[in-house]
C-alpha cells in the first residue's frame, strides 16, 4: 500500500513537470544569460541604413527638401540609440 502511494505521488509531481506554465515569459538576468542574441551589429546598422536610404531616395526624388532634413537627422538619431543598445548588450553577453 505505501508503494501504490509512493507511485501516485511521484507519477503525479512528473505530470505536472510536463504541463505547460501559462505564465508569459519574463526578462530576468537567467533569461538573458540563456538567450543568445542573434543579430550581429553590423547586420542591425546595414538594415536601418537600408530603410533611410530608400526613404531619403524617395525624398529626393521627389524633390522634398524638408522630408530630406528630417530623414537625415532622425537617421543620426536612431543610429546613435541603436549604438548605446549594442553597447549595452555586448556588455551584458560579456558578463
Amino acid at each position: 500500500m505505501i508503494g501504490a502511494a509512493r507511485r501516485y505521488l511521484l507519477d503525479s509531481l512528473d505530470r505536472g513537470r510536463d504541463e505547460p506554465v501559462d505564465e508569459p515569459p519574463r526578462l530576468t538576468s537567467r533569461a538573458i544569460d540563456q538567450t543568445r542574441m542573434s543579430r550581429s551589429r553590423d547586420r542591425i546598422l546595414a538594415n536601418l541604413d537600408e530603410m533611410y536610404r530608400e526613404a531619403f531616395e524617395r525624398a529626393k526624388a521627389s524633390g522634398d527638401a524638408a522630408q530630406m532634413a528630417t530623414l537625415d537627422f532622425a537617421y543620426r538619431r536612431e543610429q546613435l540609440y541603436f549604438e548605446i543598445l549594442l553597447d549595452v548588450r555586448d556588455a551584458l553577453e560579456r558578463r
